[in-house]
């Protein structure tokens, strides 16, 4: 057994391990509540758009009209870029394993054509590479305060690749937040745009100037908000991951210590009673 200088080290150690974690439980907790505002708000912004072009697609135009909008476009399959959103940083828990296989699956199991990577953080960036994947182009350090022109960049690449034909569908693999703690790790398609079913309400709007032209300025604005809303779940995500992880190690290095304290009470009383044994032996040689 340790003796009780050696535990108390240890003591030491942990505890100031464990402040360390609470704090960054603490700045996770934080970052995580304002993250699971933008979510939130973002969301209805992103439905109406969507319905907006179920509208158009449903109410407005006929499929001749519909078949001109490059995005809309459907066709074989020979090549797909891949979207794969990931935090920057570990410390979350499972959620950069989940997220990682999540993608590896969908490349192996379910894409049935060659795919190219685009990651978005370093985890995805660092995976991708060492195994040697197709990896096309890469974002990182985007930070916490993304904002859809940052967005837009990466958008503007999948939206070239699929008109031009260099790719013929585009997912996202982020992870959706659901609450602090459920992060479930979704495949989504983004292109070609596939308009949702107009609602039993359908209101009958005015466009202007056309139909087509609203359309066509909706379709790239559509893409970057589907993008957008991944990047801000992946946030939440992160966040929520951290935050628990974090208490997580919190409580354990808090159990550490009980036990380490019980451990070096248990040494001390060991040393006092040898040392009472060795003073009773001494006396009683001296009384003989």
């Amino acid at each position: 057994m340790a003796n009780a200088r050696e535990i108390q080290r240890r003591i030491r150690s942990v505890a100031s391990m464990g402040q360390i974690t609470r704090a960054m439980e603490m700045v996770a907790a934080v970052k995580m509540r304002r993250a699971q505002q933008r979510v939130t708000s973002s969301r209805p912004y992103s439905e109406q758009l969507r319905q907006i072009m179920a509208d158009l697609a449903t109410q407005q135009l006929d499929p001749d009209q519909l078949a001109q909008f490059p995005l809309l476009q459907k066709r074989p399959i020979q090549n797909i870029e891949l979207i794969v959103v990931s935090p920057d940083r570990g410390l979350t828990g499972a959620l950069n394993t989940n997220i990682l296989r999540r993608a590896t699956r969908f490349i192996l199991e379910e894409a049935e054509s060659p795919v190219r990577i685009i990651p978005i953080g370093k985890k995805a960036r660092d995976y991708f590479v060492k195994t040697k994947q197709n990896v096309i182009a890469e974002f990182v350090g985007i930070g916490d305060d993304v904002t859809l022109d940052t967005v837009r960049t990466i958008a503007d690449i999948a939206i070239d690749d699929f008109a031009s034909g260099t790719v013929d569908a585009v997912y996202v693999v982020y992870s959706r937040f659901v609450n602090t703690l459920v992060q479930r790790p979704e495949v989504m398609q983004i292109l070609p745009v596939e308009p949702a079913e107009a609602h039993e309400g359908y209101a009958d709007y005015i466009f202007e100037p056309t139909p087509e032209a609203v359309l066509n300025e909706l379709l790239p604005r559509y893409v970057e908000v589907q993008l957008y809303q991944a990047i801000l779940d992946g946030l939440a995500s992160e966040f929520s991951a951290r935050m628990v992880a974090m208490r997580s190690a919190s409580d354990n290095a808090k159990e550490i210590v009980h036990d380490l304290t019980l451990s070096r009470n248990k040494a001390r009383q060991a040393q006092i009673t040898q040392e009472v044994s060795e003073i009773a032996a001494g006396a009683n040689a001296m009384a003989g």
